[in-house]
């Protein structure tokens, strides 16, 4: 991979783009577009690093026999299932944050130097912390729920985890706004009543039972722009950083957000349900098939001598992040041509091309992102379209 992002890959625009809105030469200073090549490289190699770290740690933790000790502490702490996974995973989890952290760090101080991140190291931590105990709590049921079921059918477990995870998965959507959203940041009403009464008759249009718009102080942690709308029911918010109210101007805002209604009218954050819901029968499946499999023939080398102990659990993690990774260029596939369907939505609802297209250029400077990522990064980073598709695109629109 750094062969590839370094010597082997070309992010240059095609030639025939040249002169067009796409072209970053008309948007971007020299300075930007070299920070912007050098930043991306940065980023999208430190991504394909973080990837093998994460199988190597379950690799480390079975190979070295961490495992089975964590397994054994556990039952000799508790004799409750519950709290003997929970202890499990609370050791596992400290182990994999303390290995991997050191690369996370490097990401934030690439993130820093480049000028897109502004979080203090204190606030840093903060939200690095809190995302240890959310990650902690949501692994430590799931884990007690699949081997609960696994001890009650080790052939047919999967598939009752998988009717298990449909309403978890619901669930998690309706409160993530109300619930672990506000965790990390502060949210209020829109301080622009005028720019909030704009895009609420957008929402109306679209028949968005939004009441209000939140405006959340991301100018705390990052320079960069984004807006989205999320949750479902009663709970559906749409949430706009002050960064992107700092930086672009009310016409651009207002593509924005029709961009995201877009997502609600074209019912993606239902799609997207669904879609996960369809991909973890299938990985529990699969899953399940390889987990067998693996433990048949290594689980005696491994000191691990049933399927459905606790020590068994980073082969399950790891078969996980495996097809995690094989279904990412299908997952990211679906989630452009989604995000592709809202470009379009939102360029019909504001009919302002010069908007749509200075706020894509506004997002690619302040972010120093790649007009045209390689194609590898593209298939396995890019949940959107890349820069050069939205803002050819637009330009051509009619």
């Amino acid at each position: 991979m750094f062969y590839y992002l370094y010597v082997g890959s070309d992010n240059t625009i095609p030639t025939s783009f040249e002169g067009t809105a796409a072209d970053p030469k008309l948007f971007m200073t020299k300075e930007e577009q070299i920070l912007s090549t050098d930043f991306s490289r940065l980023k999208n190699l430190l991504f394909f690093l973080s990837i093998p770290v994460d199988w190597m740690i379950y690799l480390f933790v079975l190979i070295f026999g961490i495992s089975v000790y964590f397994n054994r502490l556990s039952k000799e702490v508790t004799r409750f299932f519950f709290l003997q996974s929970a202890l499990y995973v609370f050791l596992l989890s400290l182990v994999s944050s303390v290995i991997s952290f050191p690369l996370s760090y490097i990401s934030r101080k690439v993130s820093l130097e480049y000028g897109i991140t502004s979080q203090s190291f204190t606030g840093w931590m903060r939200d690095y912390t809190i995302s240890f105990w959310v990650s902690f709590i949501m692994t430590a049921l799931t884990v007690w729920v699949i081997y609960i079921f696994m001890r009650r059918n080790e052939k047919r477990w999967w598939f009752h985890v998988w009717l298990i995870s449909i309403p978890f998965t619901v669930f998690l959507m309706f409160i993530q706004p109300v619930v672990i959203d506000p965790l990390y940041n502060d949210f209020y009403s829109l301080k622009d009543k005028e720019l909030e009464t704009k895009i609420l008759e957008l929402a109306d249009r679209a028949d968005i039972p939004a009441e209000h718009v939140y405006e959340v102080n991301m100018s705390e942690k990052t320079n960069a722009l984004n807006a989205y709308v999320t949750g479902i029911g009663s709970n559906l918010r749409i949430v706009l950083w002050d960064t992107t109210l700092n930086k672009l101007e009310d016409e651009e805002t207002l593509f924005v957000m029709a961009h995201e209604i877009g997502h609600y009218v074209k019912h993606h954050l239902y799609l997207n349900v669904i879609g996960s819901i369809v991909l973890t029968f299938f990985g529990l499946y699969f899953g399940s098939k390889l987990f067998h499999f693996m433990l048949n023939r290594y689980g005696e080398r491994l000191s691990i001598r049933r399927h459905n102990e606790l020590a068994s659990l980073p082969v399950l993690l790891l078969i996980f992040s495996l097809l995690s990774f094989a279904a990412s260029p299908i997952t990211n596939a679906v989630s452009r041509y989604h995000e592709h369907e809202a470009d379009v939505y939102a360029i019909e609802m504001t009919q302002d091309k010069e908007a749509a297209i200075h706020a894509f250029q506004k997002l690619t400077a302040t972010g120093l992102s790649e007009v045209n990522p390689p194609l590898l990064v593209k298939w396995l980073r890019y949940g959107h379209p890349t820069m050069l598709e939205r803002l050819v695109f637009l330009e051509t629109y009619e």
